[in-house]
Order: C-alpha cells, then structure tokens, then sequence
C-alpha cells in the first residue's frame, strides 16, 4: 500500500483495511447486503468482519452488532448497504464513531434528481465534519484479491475468482468495472485490484487512479471514465504515475454530443470537452484505448516494464501475409519498422533462397522442417537489425507436435538480448500460453491487436523518458474589467503579458486616422472599435488594403456610418488603424476555459485550416515555449510554417513566445477570463516575430 506520507495515502482505510463493518448486513449471501461478507470469509480476510444488524445476533456465522455504536472497536472501513432513507443516518453514526471510510452501494442520490442531489451533498458534509471518506453512494464498492478484500456485491466472483497480476483498475462504472476485470480473467490476466467510484460525491476516479500509482504492488493501471468531476486530483494522479513509470490506459467514454449526454446522467458528472480531454491524457503520456478489448491488450503487455524510448519492430513470421497485414497497422499508428541490413538479408537468403529478409522477415512454413531456423533467423534479427520490440508470428504452429522445439529456439536467442519487448502472435492451449508468457514472450492471438499494443508502449516509454518541461514565462495578472472590452482594450491587456499586436492606434477623427496611416505607411487596415462590436467583419466593420490618404478619410467614415446602421445602440470608441502586415502566415491563437480543466490553449492556421479542416491542437495551461512550439509542430499543416515548397520558415521561436504568454496570461487571470482568441495572428518570416492582427477577450 501507498507510503504513509504520499499524496494518495488517506484513501489506504477505504482501500486496503484491516477491519470491516457491515451497515445492512444479511444472512442471505446473494443478497447485496451478504454478497461481501460470503467473499470476505470464503477468501480468508485476515481482518475482523463486523456485521450491523440489529434483528440478528450472528450473520453467517459472524457475530452481529445492533448498531455502529455497540462495535467492540472503530473499523477503518464500512460498507453501507442500507435503504437510502436511512443512509444518512449511518454516515452520521460512522462519522461519530471516528471511522476513517465509508463505502456506499446505497443508490438514489445524485443520479436520480436534484433531490438526490440535495441529500448527496448532505451526506459529504456529515462525513468531512467527521474526517471520514466516502466512496460512492450507488456504487459496486472494492475488491483486492491478494488481501482477500472483497467489498463488493458484484456478481462477477460466481463464474471464478481473479487471476493473480499487478494491474489495478479504477472506474466510474460498477457493472463496467466488473466486465473489465470478467474479461481480463477470461483472458488469463493478472487484474487482482478493481475501485469502482459511484457518484463519486467525495471519492474521485483521479484519487484512485492516484492511490494505485503509489501502491508498490501495481504495475499497469486501467482506468475507465464517463465524466470527470475534478480536475486537480487526476492531474496529480497522473504526474504521480509518469513519476512512477506506471502506464495509464484510459478508455474514456462520451465523445459523441449523445455519449455525453448519457454520461452526464449517470454519472451526474461533467463529461467536459472530448477534445480537451485527450490533449490531458497527451500531455501525461496516457494510452486511450478505443475499447475494452484494446485496453486489456495494452495492459497485459505493458506488464512487461519494458517501454523503448525510441520503438522500432521487427517481425519474424510464418506467413508472408501476415507480414503484409502487420506493415500495414505498423504503418497506421505510426510504428516505424526498419529494413534489416543489406549484409543480413543477404545472410537469411543463404539460409532459406527463398524467404523474404528485408521486414517483416519471412522465414516460410521451412521453419517446420528445420526448427534450428527458428533461432538463426531470430538472432539475425536481434543482433543486426536492433529493433525495440520483435513480433513473432507463429499461428497456430503451438499445437503441433514439434512445438517444445520451436520454443526452444525461440528462447535461446531471446536469452542474449533480454532488453528487448517479445510479443508472439499464437494460437494455442492455456497451457502453453502460459509456458510462453513465464518465459518472458507477451501472447496475442490477433497480430494487428499486437502491433496496436507494441506502439502504445513506445508511448509510455517517450511519456516516461521527457525530461521536465520549461517553466512557463513570468506574467504578472492584471486587472481584468467588468465586461468584454474593445479590440484596443484587450491588446493592451495582453501586451501587459508581452503579447504584441501590428503598429496601431485608435482613432477618434478622420484626421487622426489620416495621421496615423501616414505613420505607419500604406496599405494600411482599418477596424470599427467598439466593445458591442466583437465580430466586426460580419457587419462590414474592416476595410483591408486602404492605400492613400482620400481612402482613409472615406473608410473613417464609411466605418462609422455602418456601425450605427447595424448597431444602432452600440458604444463607439472610434476606430483603429494599424499597419497591414504582408508575407506572414495566418494562425489562430485562443484560450477557451473548460469547466474540468480550467483555461485550454488552442493553436492551428488560420483562415480554411480552422474552419474546414479543424487543425489544430490544445494544452492545458499554463506551459513553457517548448511545449507551446511542440504544439506548433504537431499539426498536420505544420510544414507550412517550417518553410515547405520553398517558402521561407517563420520565426516559430516568436510564435511559441506567444503561445506561452497567452497560456501564462490565462492562468494568471483566474475565473474571469472566459475566452482568448486572436485570430488571425501572423507568423512573420524567421527573426520578424509574430503579432496578433485582432484579439476578442471575453469576461464574466
């Protein structure tokens, strides 16, 4: 369990406790209240069980309690299994008693009505006076069978019990929960430790995620949410666990407006931006799977520990389809997959005339008549080619009856490079699955789920390797006002963070605005200023590529007679003129607040790129230039600005300046600050900057 001083250490009574009481408990051991205290005792827990039923004397055995009260001593934890009209009452009684935990699978709070909501927050209150957790309420409770914990009515335990391993799940859902664990127990893998959260009304999905990245005895965490209720907590709990070396794979649901939805009212949490979400789960070097069975794949390999920084594959296989078919997934996620060496192809030829050597290695069904093949093309791969994760494709070649030969081949070369991830695509009895899993090789059946699973633990290895990032710039907050300000007003506030905007000035005359172009120099831009006006162009309110005095007086007034014809009420602050920059590239810089995270920076193009194509890329804020320009070079229209088909490089060191500023500004703004969006910014050529042509800043 989690040290005694970590972060995550005061879920340990809720989570590994030495002694339980049971709130409803029942003598009928299918019914929720029996369902524990039959797995508790049949699995041996070592701690003491006290059952809380006041019409029993003794509940399967086990001496009852009327009430928390007349208890011999204060458990850590209880499990509260009573109707919820009375559930209050037993959080008052635990809370009063000095118990450190409470589990609730007493549903009808939150995730009924406002009413239920109501009594949620109720119960928290009570418990947090008392310096008591809760985890829940309407939730399936714990289980961790290597201490024999089983707080839980779930069903699951019926068809057997878990397998023993070192991968932890933590999940919003009970009843998915329990599918996952079902599914990796049916598969043979080690998922001994399942939290499912509930409501969540005290006890976060982030805080368990948390508690497992400290426990010693997980490796590999599965994690599967709806909603996120808090931010803080799971960003802890993810530095924590790249800290640890410990993979998160998370299968979060409720991409879709309607998948939202659904998980809003079930979890009564905040599903949040999909999109923000993921750019989280990249920032901490989180895997997310697409389902459950891809998340189970991950896990189990990444038990091997075994995370390459820089991931490469070789394949060896029996089938030159195979082979095609594993190129292509390896080319789809990205997995790089080397030619071997001239020298050693030409090896492998003189070997086998007719196999293909370059990879994937196609060693035939020749392998079948010589199985010393199996080692010399292995070692060939190993020594010569130096790929991070070799992929062996064998079929169903386990069942036959030369197989413990096969496996010996495979093992000797496998032996003089133990550094590497060995993953085998086999079909085969449990027996020798097993066998070939205790030598070290991680078995799939399917060679594209191996591929999907060899390039996810490239991802945690880079996650893990990423060395602290640089601080973010120092900015100073400054006073936002009370409502959304003009253009003017909102490049001088973010000036304040070292923001530049294009030459400009406001003016409140047509003579003014002649001076200031002649200043500047022609073409210059012309903009109604107006803090009711924040979407000028939809009203004809900017004139581009005004050119001489005469077409600036015109414009002034042009300006000024459009405003009040639309926007007869608006307030007119003049209108501003500013030097037209040329031979830049458009991008968009903006902050949108998330209602989890807090404020999110987005960058991408500008102009199609945005609109159409929806390139772009967001970070939680805030962030230092090197993470702001590893935002900039990761879109997909990137090239564009690093100088493709001729085109000059714009000054990227300028653009993540900006970037960073903006995610410092933003953080230091706090609550008020609703949204940022400079669009369009012009990235100027190397070593000419970058400035913002128009800002909108929104308040409230």
């Amino acid at each position: 369990m989690p040290d005694a001083n970590s972060r995550f250490s005061g879920l340990t009574p809720l989570l590994s406790p030495r002694s339980i009481a049971v709130l409803g408990a029942s003598s009928d051991p299918t019914r929720i209240g029996g369902r524990p205290i039959a797995y508790l005792k049949t699995q041996g827990f070592g701690g003491a069980i006290y059952p809380v039923n006041p019409n029993r004397s003794d509940v399967q055995g086990i001496k009852a309690y009327p009430s928390v009260e007349s208890l011999p001593e204060t458990p850590d934890v209880a499990i509260i299994a009573v109707p919820a009209e009375i559930a209050t009452q037993a959080v008052i009684d635990l809370a009063a008693r000095g118990t450190k935990a409470a589990l609730m699978f007493t549903a009808g709070f939150a995730e009924v009505d406002d009413a239920g909501a109501a009594a949620q927050s109720n119960l928290v209150k009570i418990a947090r006076r008392g310096g008591m957790r809760i985890l829940g309420p309407n939730c399936l409770g714990v289980f961790d069978a290597r201490t024999a914990y089983y707080a839980t009515f779930s069903t699951s335990f019926d068809s057997g019990w878990p397998v023993p391993g070192r991968i932890g799940i933590a999940s919003q859902s009970g009843a998915y929960g329990t599918h996952l664990y079902t599914l990796a127990r049916n598969r043979g893998i080690g998922a001994s430790l399942c939290i499912m959260t509930g409501n969540e009304a005290d006890v976060t999905v982030g805080e368990c995620i948390g508690w497992l990245a400290e426990n010693p005895e997980v490796d590999v965490i599965a994690t599967y949410l709806e909603g996120i209720r808090e931010a803080p907590n799971l960003i802890a709990a993810l530095e924590v666990a790249r800290a640890a070396k410990k993979p998160v794979i998370m299968q979060k649901v409720g991409r879709s407006e309607l998948g939202g939805k659904a998980a809003k009212s079930h979890t009564a949490s905040i599903a949040g931006d999909d999109a923000v979400t993921e750019a989280v789960m990249q920032e901490f070097g989180v895997v997310r799977a697409r389902n459950s069975e891809e998340m189970l794949d991950i896990a189990h390999t990444a038990t091997r520990k075994i995370y390459p920084v820089k991931n490469t594959l070789g394949v060896i296989t029996v089938s030159g389809g195979a082979g095609v078919l594993i190129s292509d997934v390896a080319t789809d996620v990205g997995l790089p997959m080397p030619e071997m060496p001239e020298a050693s192809q030409k090896y492998l030829r003189e070997l086998v005339p007719f196999c293909a050597p370059r990879n994937p290695i196609d060693a035939t069904a020749q392998v079948g008549n010589d199985v010393t093949l199996v080692n010399k093309f292995a070692e060939a791969v190993l020594r010569d080619g130096g790929y991070s994760s070799i992929l062996g494709f064998f079929s169903m070649t386990a069942s036959a009856r030369r197989w413990p030969l096969t496996r010996e081949q495979l093992n000797l070369a496998k032996a003089k490079y133990p550094d590497r991830l060995y993953v085998l695509s086999i079909i085969a009895p449990r027996d020798r699955i097993e066998e070939l899993e205790a030598d070290g090789w991680v078995c799939h059946e399917d060679p594209t789920r191996a591929v999907v699973a060899i390039e996810a633990m490239g991802r945690f290895g880079r996650a893990f390797a990423t060395p602290p990032g640089a601080p973010p710039p120092a900015v100073h907050p400054v006073p936002l006002p009370d409502a959304t300000p003009s253009e003017a007003e909102a490049k001088r506030l973010l000036a304040s963070a070292g923001i530049m905007s294009a030459p400009e000035q406001v003016c409140a005359s047509a003579d003014e605005a002649v001076a200031a172009a002649e200043v500047f120099g022609f073409p210059v831009v012309m903009k109604i200023l107006s803090p009711d006006i924040l979407h000028k162009s939809e009203i004809g309110g900017v004139l581009l590529g005004v050119s001489s005095d005469a077409a600036v007086r015109d414009g002034y007034d042009l300006l000024i007679a459009r405003a009040k014809r639309v926007a007869p009420d608006a307030r007119i602050e003049g209108v501003l003129v500013a030097k037209q920059l040329q031979g830049g590239v458009e991008c968009i810089l903006g902050i949108h607040r998330d209602p989890v995270f807090g404020p999110i920076a987005m960058f991408g193009l500008g102009g199609i790129f945005v609109e159409v194509m929806k390139d772009v890329v967001f970070r939680r804020c805030p962030f230092g230039a090197d993470a702001a320009e590893e935002m900039i070079r990761s879109i997909k229209g990137a090239p564009l600005l690093l100088g493709a088909r001729g085109r000059p490089p714009v000054d990227i060191h300028a653009l993540a300046q900006m970037l960073a500023r903006l995610s410092a500004f933003a953080a230091a703004a706090g609550p008020a600050l609703r949204s940022v969006d400079l669009n369009p910014v012009f990235a100027m050529p190397e070593g000419h900057g970058a400035f913002a042509v128009d800002a909108v800043l929104e308040v409230g």
